[in-house]
């Protein structure tokens, strides 16, 4: 402002049209609210209803209904969504040692898994699987392959009260933390001794009910199933079918949400009763590979069922990765007796290239553990390269039946697997089993190398 001359002898005085400007103000920045992350979905199995929280991209379908405190969007009128897939497992297994007395044992090569898949979502609320393995092991000695059916079932999502998924068809029985884990995501070449076919229920038709807390820290799911219906025949003609009841609980104690899981701790149980269709039982297992004697083997045994239950632990510790699991199951004996078995495996993984394995709350089976993702893909160009994800692992398993008079087995394997991509691994696998005198071959101990090319897309 400009001061009139009038008033220049009078420096004390302020004239009245003299102002002073006001300090102007300083805009408030407002941080931008904190958005928690979106809870993992495995995108095979993602309702539709996830992905058109916004009724404007609600494309393809009817946004009939929107809840505002739910942020829920009815596309119901949307057609399924399909893509195809494949699982593709190559195994060449040597038998570097069998110690005396001998065992009847044989190097291989197979096709451990050759596997046709077709997935989707549609209608807002549903999925799907279909998947077959086109493996000729069940025509052996044939020239015509015998596909057998691993994944068939469909799911309704988003369920109310507790429930939020109910799955109807040919899936995995909700028990066991490593039995759930897909094939793919495993990191040996074989699941535990204790787990797959021995305590642990296979794929079996039936239906389940799956829940998760709305932090995603608690898990449970309750199954009913048929027992063991054969995978070739696809049926079951008979008045004594068998039944299997499962439950499982998980629980996040803590989860480290800035990383997305990079720290993590997960505990669970499980409880699985099994009405044996033919009234016999047996508990046998090779030496983590699939091809190859049974070195211990109850033998068929009569008995009308079995219950197992099981203690899950694991931890996710930056590159560093730790899962075990305990296993205590009693059998019912035709003579009105009662025999415990038991069994349990803990191993170690540790990314030398700084990975973590991945988890998920609530993937296809519930808690477990998902696709392992490498920082950087192997590549060689021109142009530059890439070395892929190195991962050391070791396991140690147990196996005792010495209730059933079929003895005690042991097993130690160490290895590294080699991930080119998150869908293309090479996995190297040294396997020292040993057995007590009670088992099939009596006291014996052996080393085996196995080695896999697996891809999958």
């Amino acid at each position: 402002p400009v001061v009139p001359a009038t008033f220049a002898p009078y420096p004390s005085l302020t004239p009245p049209d003299v102002f002073t400007p006001a300090t102007p103000a300083v805009p408030t920045i407002v941080a931008p609210p904190t958005v928690a992350p979106a809870p993992h979905f495995d995108p095979a199995v993602m309702p539709a209803s996830y992905l058109a929280a916004d009724p404007a991209k609600a494309s393809g379908g009817d946004a009939k209904k929107l809840d505002a405190k739910s942020s829920w969007v009815d596309i119901s009128g949307e057609k399924w969504t399909v893509k195809l897939g494949g699982h593709v497992q190559l195994d060449l297994v040597e038998w570097a040692q069998a110690m005396a007395p001998p065992i009847p044992a044989q190097n291989y090569f197979e096709f451990r898994r050759l596997r046709l898949m077709a997935d989707g979502a549609g209608y807002g609320v549903f999925d799907f699987r279909i998947q077959i393995d086109i493996e000729p092991e069940a025509g052996e000695g044939t020239s015509t392959p015998v596909a057998d059916i691993k994944d068939a079932y469909l799911s309704m999502n988003e369920l109310p009260a507790i429930w939020k998924r109910w799955r109807i068809g040919n899936f995995f029985v909700p028990y066991s933390l490593e039995q759930v884990t897909n094939d793919t995501n495993n990191i040996f070449l074989e699941r535990s001794i204790p787990t797959q076919g021995i305590f642990a229920a296979d794929r079996e038709v039936g239906m389940a009910l799956y829940g998760v807390s709305d932090d995603m820290n608690h898990t449970w799911t309750s199954g009913i199933f048929l027992d063991s219906i054969s995978e070739s025949l696809k049926e079951r003609i008979d008045d004594a079918q068998g039944c299997r009841l499962s439950g499982r609980l998980t629980w996040l104690p803590y989860y480290d949400e800035a990383s997305n899981g990079r720290y993590l701790v997960h505990l669970g149980a499980g409880t699985l009763f099994s009405q044996e269709q033919d009234d016999l039982i047996r508990f046998r297992a090779r030496p983590q590979i699939h091809e190859g004697p049974f070195l211990i083997d109850t033998g068929l045994i009569p008995g009308s069922s079995t219950t197992s239950a099981n203690l899950e632990f694991a931890t996710v510790w930056g590159q560093l990765s730790v899962q075990s699991e305990w296993f205590v199951t009693g059998a019912n004996l035709a003579n009105d007796t009662t025999s415990t078995v038991y069994g349990g495996y803990a191993y170690l993984s540790y990314f030398l290239t700084g990975e973590n394995r991945i988890y998920e709350r609530f993937g296809q089976h519930g808690a477990q553990f998902g696709r392992n993702v490498p920082f950087s893909n192997f590549f060689l160009t021109r142009g530059g390269n890439g070395w892929g994800g190195w991962e050391f692992k070791m396991r140690s398993s147990y196996l005792g039946l010495q209730e059933l008079n079929a003895g005690r087995y042991n097993d130690l394997t160490v290895g590294m697997n080699w991930y080119w991509t998150d869908r293309i691994r090479i996995m190297f696998d040294w396997i020292h089993p040993w057995t007590s005198a009670q088992t099939t071959y009596g006291q014996t101990s052996s080393d085996i190398l196995g080695t896999r090319f697996d891809f999958n897309f």
